[in-house]
């Protein structure tokens, strides 16, 4: 069985790394932070929204939009205290 078995006295192949450099690409572009005043979804329009302090939540459509100026740590009290995030 000579295919088998490797050739007696034979180089072993080596294979050499190939140098490249990767490139992160996003698949979908950012999305825009609206001005702070703000009062309609820039999704569909709708002026039946409330505004929480971080984003404009739309009750026609159920987007929630991110206010430039709003804070996380502000909205995150709003939803505990609201009763939207339970023992995190």
């Amino acid at each position: 069985m000579p295919g088998l078995m490797g050739q007696v006295g034979a180089k072993p192949i080596v294979a050499k790394p190939v140098v490249t450099t990767a490139q992160v690409v996003r698949l979908h572009h950012p999305r825009p932070l609206l001005a702070p005043d703000a009062d309609r979804c820039p999704k569909c329009d709708s002026g039946f929204v409330t505004r929480e302090p971080a984003f404009l939540h739309c009750r026609f459509c159920g987007n929630m939009a991110r206010i430039a100026s709003g804070s996380l740590l502000d909205q995150e009290l709003y939803e505990r205290r609201a009763g939207l995030r339970l023992a995190s």
